[in-house]
């Protein structure tokens, strides 16, 4: 099974969102089946089918949702480490090929928002990261060609 890993915050998000889905989003599916079935023949009736698979995309994503607040594990700040990257580290990199740095946060794939400079433990940059110290050379493989870091520093 796999470890996911939330902040507090994140953990907070996930389960209002997973009351929302089972209050709110349930009753709006079940209003939609009840509309659907009022078309008449359930064997032809297209309304219905969707509402159907609405329903059964709700009931996966409640079941995931309870499953990762199940399994999670909570990142606290005092637990993270300083010396070297680990989940929940912000890592300070400087990127060889654009004479850069960049900065990302490492947490679970709930979190992770690339945009916002929020990685998954679980991608190839954070996974790579995972275990080094300030002062290390990294070459990571991506779809798009190697990439070479130096972590300059972890908080």
């Amino acid at each position: 099974m796999e470890k996911h890993y939330l902040t507090p915050e994140g953990k907070k998000e996930l389960e209002e969102k997973l009351r929302y889905y089972k209050t709110e989003k349930r009753k709006q599916v079940t209003e939609q089946i009840v509309r659907a079935r009022e078309f008449g023949d359930l064997s032809e009736n297209s309304e219905y089918d969707a509402a159907k698979e609405l329903q059964a995309q709700v009931e996966a994503k409640i079941a995931e949702m309870e499953d990762i607040l199940l399994s999670c594990q909570i990142i606290n700040k005092k637990d993270i480490k300083k010396d070297e990257v680990s989940v929940g580290s912000t890592v300070k990199l400087y990127d060889e090929e654009f004479d850069e740095e960049i900065e990302y946060k490492i947490l679970g794939t709930t979190e992770s928002n690339p945009a916002k400079g929020i990685i998954s433990n679980h991608s190839p940059v954070g996974n790579a990261l995972l275990g080094h110290k300030v002062g290390d050379k990294i070459s990571i493989k991506l779809p798009t060609g190697i990439v070479n870091y130096k972590i300059l520093e972890i908080k």
